[in-house]
């Protein structure tokens, strides 16, 4: 959906340059900067997100895998 979202600012632009003046292209222009820099935002939570999730995965294999050294030590 982002990318769709994007692809239509750039049509856009590529529409404005044809058609308006300079205040239809510096409108456009801003609508795609602000498509990118919000698309780019959520890519770095995104990021940000599978990062934490990764180490919940790894701090879980770690407690079962100290769970089971201290089952085998104690037999």
């Amino acid at each position: 959906m982002k990318k769709v979202a994007l692809t239509a600012a750039v049509l856009a632009l590529g529409l404005a340059a044809c058609e308006a003046g300079d205040d239809t292209v510096e409108n456009t222009v801003d609508v795609t900067e602000n498509a990118v820099e919000e698309t780019a935002m959520e890519a770095e939570t995104a990021a940000d997100n599978a990062m934490d999730a990764m180490e919940n995965v790894a701090d879980e294999a770690m407690a079962e895998v100290e769970e089971t050294a201290d089952e085998a030590a104690a037999e």
